[in-house]
């Protein structure tokens, strides 16, 4: 009987930043193609293409870092770095958009520490996101990266102290992953049949 596999494929794009001013339409490309319920989570509400046009333009003139995720020369996933000039606060806010085909990936994870790493090197000390109520997987994202978020009028707002924030660790080779899942097994089997043994007695002295 064949099985179904429903365990989710891991990203298996690159990330790079929109540096060249020609290559900035990718971030509107990118957002013009997010579903209704995708534009209302990036943007707390239903957009229209004319907004999503103007807010790319806007993106590629006010000095807002864009990090995108490619696959196949595509833009799929984009993390945004606004300057903390355009915030009420002065500080620095965030934001991040992924295609519902790339969804539970791994792709807003990968972008959000790059962004991150981006942010330590301009010299930012903290980061503000905002994000919809209701959409609880940019909410765990976020705690995942120590933002403390509350609620008010519909929005869930926090900040992410980037002195607290760990420098991400590298990720383990194969080579170390096999040996160290070979070095398991062999502890779980030691430990299985030496309870075995004892229950049935065998290895006691006479």
């Amino acid at each position: 009987m064949n099985y179904l596999n429903t365990t989710p494929m891991r990203a298996k794009g690159t990330v790079r930043i929109l540096r060249r001013q020609q290559e900035l339409p990718l971030l509107r490309d990118h957002l013009l193609r997010l579903d209704r319920s995708s534009r209302h989570d990036r943007f707390h509400g239903f957009m229209d293409d004319s907004f999503i046009e103007r807010y790319a333009e806007k993106c590629a003139t006010d000095g807002t870092l864009i990090i995108a995720y490619f696959e196949d020369g595509v833009v799929r996933g984009a993390a945004e770095l606004h300057p903390p000039e355009q915030s009420p606060d002065s500080l620095p806010e965030i934001a991040f958009s992924v295609e519902a085909s790339l969804r539970r990936k791994g792709v807003g994870s990968i972008l959000f520490r790059k962004l991150i790493a981006e942010a330590r090197a301009k010299g930012y000390s903290s980061l503000r996101i905002t994000t919809d109520a209701q959409n609880e997987a940019m909410r765990a994202l976020a705690h995942k990266f120590g933002a403390h978020l509350t609620f008010r009028y519909g929005e869930s707002t926090g900040n992410i102290d980037l002195a607290e924030q760990k420098q991400a660790e590298p990720a383990p080779s194969a080579m170390a992953t096999t040996i160290d899942a070979a070095r398991a097994i062999t502890n779980f089997n030691r430990a299985y049949w030496g309870m075995l043994f004892r229950m049935s007695g065998w290895g006691r002295a006479a």
